[in-house]
């Protein structure tokens, strides 16, 4: 590959169904490489599965990557739409004597294949057909096979998993054009790279013999071969394949649960791929320091525990107005009720006292019940417990003193302090009632932060709808 030519990755998702948590991270890979470098990434629906391919996976798929905010450069491709040009492209390799016409039916092939078995030899399948005078040809259907070489072996210099060789003799004649004109998975990605210019196939290893069989194909063309990158699995924390047992494998269950997209982003970058030991960084500095150097070998594992203090180092991280915004999306994405033009101004001046220990939206909307509520506040069953008798008479003591007093934290400090002391009580006392009162529940951000978000006829008022 010259060094000089733009980088052009891309992402080739089946819309059969949800949005893999692994075809995701591939995706944020080819898109950090392409976008480091000042590259194009680009997105191909591999839609040619016409009975399982669906409108609404293929939408999935985009919500997926907008969410992500994996943006890709121009329109989706469909790759069914290019089905005429992968046919050209059989016939021509038919033409260059690098394909053949086999007009072997199933039931021959099956045949052969029985007897193979119960033979006990390679099950393998060599057409007749291969080197058979066109002047045989039968009137009938035909696929066409590429002729693969028979000897040697094929090498895949790939930038992750190094040399791979596999033997010639192992792989058969591959069908590339079906009987009825429509091409196969192995000819349309090759197809479908070289004409969008693909320069680096950043793609799971279970594409890996994929590579051997494709490779055939560029070399049958005369095509110039992409640089291969196949990126190992992710597994569950058992080390074990990633399925629903582990949890969440679908991407957008992780918003609806509340996970922000740029700890995401952090975190799948950093599954499988290292520089030193950096764990948190921004979006911005993973574009400059991605590369494919950086990515093992070996499986990685999803660990939820390192997924939400990543995420909860990113919300503390984040600009309060985007923080909101994200925050309203997660809302609707999860079918949750919007927030009202009120709240929404009581989340975005509490975001500062919010965001720091929350991981998830579902943490960052529970510390702010005391914003989101309206009088009556109404104290849950835990909280309640702090309003006894005692406590309501120091909160009713508590009230005109600060009606008169300046509303900053260092005068609040000094009233609330002086309370606390006069009833020769500790803060901590004090502070359970207030909670109670002010928010309801126990787990708030600071009594002081939530007075200041307040204000001051707010907090008074429900300091006496709770001493009443």
């Amino acid at each position: 590959m010259p060094a000089d030519r733009p980088v052009i990755t891309r992402i080739a998702p089946s819309p059969t169904g949800y949005m893999h948590i692994g075809t995701a991270r591939t995706a944020l890979f080819n898109w950090l490489f392409a976008r480091g470098r000042g590259g194009k990434f680009l997105l191909r629906i591999e839609d040619t599965d016409r009975e399982r391919s669906t409108p609404a996976a293929t939408e999935a798929i985009l919500r997926g990557m907008k969410w992500l905010g994996l943006d890709w450069d121009g329109e989706a491709v469909s790759q069914f739409d290019q089905k005429d040009r992968h046919a050209e492209v059989a016939h021509e390799m038919l033409a260059r004597g690098a394909a053949y016409k086999c007009f072997a039916t199933q039931d021959e092939i099956e045949a052969f294949r029985q007897a193979a078995t119960a033979e006990k030899r390679s099950t393998l399948y060599h057409s007749p057909w291969r080197d058979a005078d066109p002047a045989t040809f039968p009137d009938a259907p035909f696929v066409i096979r590429m002729r693969a070489p028979q000897t040697g072996e094929t090498v895949i210099e790939d930038a992750v998993q190094g040399t791979v060789t596999f033997r010639n003799d192992l792989l058969d004649d591959m069908i590339v054009l079906r009987s009825d004109g429509t091409p196969t998975y192995m000819l349309a990605v090759v197809v479908d790279d070289h004409d969008m210019g693909i320069t680096h196939v950043i793609r799971g290893d279970d594409h890996l013999q994929n590579a051997a069989r494709q490779t055939m194909v560029y070399q049958a063309m005369g095509w110039e071969i992409p640089v291969w990158a196949h990126i190992p699995l992710i597994f569950g924390p058992d080390g074990k394949k990633l399925s629903k047992r582990h949890g969440a494998t679908g991407v957008e269950e992780y918003q609806i649960m509340g996970y922000p997209a740029a700890g995401m982003r952090n975190y799948l970058t950093r599954l499988g791929w290292a520089h030193g030991d950096d764990e948190f960084f921004t979006t911005e500095q993973a574009k400059e320091w991605f590369n494919l150097e950086g990515i093992g070998r070996a499986p990685a594992r999803l660990d939820f525990k390192k997924l939400d203090n990543l995420c909860g180092q990113h919300m503390a991280a984040s600009d309060d107005a985007a923080l909101l915004h994200e925050l309203e999306a997660y809302l609707a994405a999860a079918g949750q009720t919007p927030l009202s033009d009120a709240q929404r101004d009581g989340m975005s001046r509490a975001m500062y006292c919010l965001k720091d220990r929350a991981k998830k939206f579902p943490d960052l909307i529970e510390k702010a019940e005391f914003v989101l509520n309206t009088r009556p506040v109404v104290p849950d069953e835990a909280s309640a417990k702090a309003l006894d008798a005692v406590s309501r008479g120091i909160l009713k003591e508590l009230t005109p003193r600060l009606q008169n007093v300046s509303w900053t934290k260092e005068m609040l400090e000094l009233v609330l302090t002086e309370a606390a002391e006069t009833h020769g009580i500790g803060f901590g006392k004090l502070a359970a009632p207030l909670r109670a009162a002010l928010a309801g529940r126990t787990a708030t951000p600071s009594v002081y932060d939530m007075m200041l978000v307040l204000g001051q006829t707010e907090t008074i008022a429900r300091l006496e709808d709770a001493a009443a």
